[in-house]
């Protein structure tokens, strides 16, 4: 099956923007990610003192 993301409209492989659109992505689950653990700290009565530095284990990227 194909990917249909990794596709333009003209059905032409276009690997530059999929590898775009899926770091854009990337990066959106990662905000959500950092909210979600803002919120879950602030509920639970804490303050958040310093950055949240997380590293995708898969690739090695590191999200400040």
């Amino acid at each position: 099956m194909r990917n249909k993301d990794f596709y333009n409209a003209s059905g032409c492989a276009d690997p530059t923007a999929y590898r775009a659109i899926k770091n854009i992505e990337q990066e959106e689950n990662v905000n959500r990610l950092i909210k979600t653990i803002k919120a879950l700290i602030a509920e639970s009565g804490f303050e958040l003192l310093n950055r949240i530095i997380l590293k995708d284990v898969k690739n090695g990227k590191v999200f400040k």
